[in-house]
């Protein structure tokens, strides 16, 4: 094997800015001899172990893959390793047996033409996200049934910027676009990052759930690699307050999309800001036996999280209300030790008197006494059923909490389906906290020790935006939470407009304004990064559905729903309702829509619909809008829309049939007459149809990534376009030229 000069290396595609790949296995093709040919797939990647070294911005990755003959048959293959753009190789091991080998480096032309040939020979649009690389190749020496053979491949990257923060990419196939065995691989993703100076804050992925260890001047990030895609890795610069980190997707002709990322250091005591904590917890007779002994856990834990600073308080209800002591307590040892005693003997009794409970809680409001005794007032509120005693309509509750909050972040627990999600959404909105809501005999105690363990040390409160270079729209969240030590704030908004220049927040800490910023620059137009949209749609339709349940559904909250959930593939009870009715065509218009289910009905009527407001459904819903307005990354976005999904998939209870219904590339697609129907499209759009696998269909997928990510939705599909929508089926032209190819681009994106 030989190794080409390094300057002959990168002619890569610029359509991708991911830091790295997966490699994949081909047979070699036959040839004459006595061993017979054994099957395609016998040759396999079974695991692959990606190692990131970071010092200052340079990443030096390596990349192990183990490959393993399944097959009856001696057999023999190539292992294939794309390059990303920017990527410098600096070395390549195949090991045979003790003998290691190099490899050949491949130009991006020859490597489109591999990578096209093996999409279309093997009908498997999830390799697309593969190709058009520069590419390293190797020849696997002969492998006997059931041996294995080690690869190992290096590069070297630059990091990028984020605002504050350096920015790390690698791309991994998706394993939820029916990728073949060649692709199944078990994947780990490590990064260690040299810190010993103690410069970077925590790092935060806005792609992939990750975990994050500090020991001896490293940073240690594993990053949960099961669901692929493309890896965003964020590492803020530390300052004395927070870092920021900035990134942007601007689809050409309509406004974009920014996320700004708000991360605090890791702070000492004399920088947490103080706190005065207070404890609502419901001992009524319904929260005996598990329920209780975990609540009990939860206030230990709570109780356990104050500092010599803290203040708190500990109010137990039932049909009448009990405190630890009247007002705020200090939090010192001989305080913390008797109140562990007061949590001890708490007995479940009586009925729910919710409305004594708060009238007591928020009595006492924290006072501003000046800069030096600064505190952020935080009350906890957990219940397990509906009012019973005293004031029991959930307006009038909201209402009356609402006067007495002051300067109070709320937060609210409901366990189990007999709770009022209007009342504790409404609680938890008035006081710029969340909602949370645990099913029945899940675990109270672990809810409780997450929420204790985010709200522990706040670093900066009232945070608001102040400034930035362009006009942005739709904040997601409207009003910023406080920051927290190791929660990260995350800002989803539109923009308007083009500019660079400073983007700029403020704060409170002991009474003090503080200010951050950094530079930003919000381009006119910037193709990657669309997960930004996705996020912010996801935040949106949060927060329209809480709208819609607190204040009822107008048919411009509806009519907003709908229309982002059908772009962004979010299922929504609006989008779902939608999906199940035969409205849409691809040849005809649309149907007449069918009448409303009960829930949209309920929901259209807002508060007064009380049936809506209590049960398993309303629970869910609550929880699911409340998830929505907390996404972060999209493995969680992804993680609740399949969720959402396969609540759709279960049987509807109304006569009618359930649909089958999929995503890919963040959209929704149903299968009705043979096909694959993205639910965005209408018969409205007028429609071009491209052969499979044909030269149009890859010069499509090449020139559309967001219609690449769709394909592996099945061989016949439409997938709709804002001007024009794009069918997938045997019919379709073969061919482009490079004018009707630009003219589709166009129409597709609405330009």
């Amino acid at each position: 094997m030989r190794c080409r000069p390094l300057s002959l290396l990168v002619a890569l595609f610029a359509s991708t800015a991911a830091v790295g790949a997966q490699g994949l296995v081909e047979p070699v093709p036959s040839r004459p001899g006595p061993l017979p040919r054994p099957a395609a797939d016998a040759v396999t990647i079974i695991a692959s172990e990606v190692t990131v070294a970071i010092a200052g911005r340079e990443a030096r990755i390596d990349v192990d893959d183990r490959i393993r003959n399944a097959g009856p048959l001696t057999a023999e293959a190539r292992w294939l390793f794309p390059l990303p753009r920017d990527a410098a190789f600096t070395g390549f091991t195949l090991w045979n047996g003790e003998t290691a080998l190099e490899g050949e480096m491949l130009d991006r032309d020859r490597a489109q033409a591999i990578y096209e040939a093996i999409v279309r020979r093997r009908r498997d649009p999830a390799l697309l996200t593969l190709a058009g690389h520069g590419l390293v190749r190797s020849q696997v020496f002969p492998i006997g049934a059931g041996e294995e053979r080690r690869v190992r491949l290096r590069t070297v990257q630059l990091l990028d910027r984020a605002g504050d923060a350096l920015r790390f990419r690698y791309r991994l196939p998706r394993t939820d676009q029916g990728a073949g065995t060649a692709l199944a691989a078990a994947r780990t993703l490590t990064v260690t990052i040299l810190d010993r100076a103690g410069d970077l804050a925590e790092p935060w992925s806005p792609t992939h759930a990750l975990r994050a260890q500090r020991e001896r001047g490293q940073l240690r990030v594993t990053i949960d690699a099961t669901t692929g895609g493309d890896v965003e890795l964020l590492l803020p610069r530390r300052r004395p307050l927070a870092a920021l980190g900035h990134v942007v997707h601007a689809p050409r002709g309509e406004d974009g999309y920014a996320m700004l990322v708000v991360a605090p250091p890791r702070t000492e005591s004399t920088l947490a800001v103080a706190r005065d904590l207070t404890l609502v917890v419901d001992v009524s007779g319904s929260m005996s036996g598990a329920k209780l002994e975990q609540a009990r856990a939860g206030l230990r834990h709570a109780l356990g999280t104050l500092g010599p600073r803290d203040r708190f308080r500990l109010v137990a209800f039932a049909s009448t209300v009990r405190e630890f002591r009247p007002g705020f307590t200090i939090a010192d040892r001989a305080a913390l030790e008797e109140a562990d005693r007061f949590v001890e003997s708490l007995r479940a009794d009586g009925g729910t008197n919710l409305d004594a409970a708060l009238a007591v809680a928020l009595r006492e409001p924290t006072p501003r006494d000046g800069p030096a005794t600064e505190r952020l007032p935080i009350a906890l509120v957990l219940t397990d059923g509906l009012p019973s005693v005293g004031e029991r309509d959930p307006e009038k509750l909201a209402a009356a909490a609402e006067g007495a909050l002051g300067r109070t972040r709320v937060f609210t627990l409901g366990v189990g389906a007999d709770v009022n999600t209007f009342l504790l959404d409404r609680l938890a909105q008035a006081g710029r906290g969340s909602a949370e809501y645990v099913a029945p005999g899940a675990a109270v105690e672990a809810t409780l020790a997450t929420i204790f363990r985010r709200i522990a040390r706040p670093v900066l409160t009232d945070l608001r935006l102040v400034s930035a270079p362009v006009t942005l729209t739709l904040q997601e969240p409207a009003v910023l939470p406080d920051l927290f030590d190791g929660d990260e704030v995350v800002l989803f908004a539109r923009y308007r407009g083009v500019g660079r220049g400073a983007l700029v927040l403020e704060g409170l800490r002991d009474g003090r304004r503080e200010r951050i910023a950094i530079e930003a620059d919000f381009p006119a137009q910037h193709e990657s990064d669309d997960y930004v949209a996705r996020l912010w749609a996801t935040r949106r339709i949060g927060t329209l559905t809480r709208t819609a349940r607190l204040e009822g559904a107008s048919d411009a909250i509806v009519r907003e729903i709908r229309e982002l959930g059908l772009r962004h593939g979010i299922l929504t009870e609006y989008t779902a309702f939608l999906v199940q009715e035969p409205a849409i065509a691809v040849h005809g218009g649309p149907a007449a829509p069918a009448a409303a289910p009960p829930m949209d009905r309920a929901l259209r009527g807002g508060v007064g619909a009380r049936d809506a407001m209590v049960g398993d459904v309303a629970v869910q819903r609550a929880k699911a809008s409340s998830e929505a307005q907390k996404v972060t990354s999209l493995a969680a976005a992804d993680a609740e829309a399949d969720r959402r999904l396969q609540e759709l998939a279960a049987p509807s209870g109304r006569g009618r049939p359930t649909p089958v219904v999929r995503r890919a590339g963040g959209r929704v697609f149903v299968a009705r007459g043979g096909e694959w129907t993205d639910a965005a499209h209408t018969g409205s759009l007028p429609v071009v149809t491209v052969a499979p696998y044909s030269p149009a269909w890859f010069a499509l997928a090449r020139a559309l990534p967001e219609f690449a990510r769709c394909l592996a939705v099945g061989e016949t599909l439409v997938v709709a376009g804002r001007g024009t929508s794009l069918r997938v089926a045997a019919d379709g032209v073969t061919t482009l030229d490079a004018a009707r190819l630009d003219t589709l681009v166009r129409a597709f994106r609405g330009a």
